[in-house]
């Protein structure tokens, strides 16, 4: 199992990458991002802190670990800018928080986020035609999420995913310890919200050849 956006107590999750990293390794994950939320204000803090040291702890508990980050409500005029930031400072992934339909987010941030070259527009919400088409060419993942709130709109995700040929990858966007699912419920909310198992297979698939470019 894959898990490519996960939380710390550098934002709002409540555990330090050292934990996090351990018990992911434990419930069976064979590589995670570490991708706490960013602006412009904070990401070369973040990625200072995590950058080297997570590949380090990675091996010590066998578990492949990517420095990452999340742009959460960053303006759509900005978003291009700061991910190039988070990228010269060191970023291996840049995940954008997308327009859930929990959260406040500014519209028009699905788009700037594909625009930009985000590897993965998080939890995208009622995206558009338009947003999915583009995803599809230019090789944004869009993400179907196990969080609560956030995947109310996974069935739609998905529908827009297959429709344009976008791709596809799954995510707990963990805070604490009990949102790193196992394999087995993370696969039945999959089905559970629509999609194929051949979509499923596809999505983890995915997740691999992400963490196999980085990380070679």
């Amino acid at each position: 199992m894959i898990d490519l956006h996960m939380h710390t107590f550098f934002s709002d999750g409540e555990l330090v990458p050292t934990e996090l990293i351990r018990r992911a390794s434990v419930a069976g994950y064979k590589a995670i991002a570490i991708t706490d939320h960013a602006d412009r204000s904070n990401t070369e803090w973040l990625l200072s802190n995590i950058v080297g040291v997570v590949d380090e702890v990675g091996k010590a508990y066998d578990i492949q670990v990517i420095a990452g980050v999340e742009l959460t409500h960053v303006p759509p005029q900005s978003i291009a800018d700061v991910a190039q930031l988070a990228r010269d400072k060191g970023a291996e992934l840049v995940v954008v928080h997308g327009e859930s339909i929990v959260d406040m987010v500014m519209p028009g941030t699905n788009l700037a986020a594909i625009k930009a070259g985000a590897d993965i527009l998080a939890h995208p919400g009622l995206m558009t035609d338009e947003e999915a088409e583009l995803a599809a060419e230019k090789g944004v993942y869009l993400e179907i999420t196990t969080r609560k709130g956030n995947s109310l709109t996974n069935g739609h995700v998905a529908k827009m995913a297959e429709k344009y040929g976008a791709k596809l990858v799954i995510n707990n966007d963990a805070h604490a310890p009990s949102d790193i699912l196992s394999p087995e419920l993370i696969h039945k909310i999959a089905l559970g919200c629509g999609m194929s198992e051949e979509q499923y297979q596809q999505a983890q698939q995915n997740s691999a050849d992400i963490v196999a470019r980085i990380k070679g």
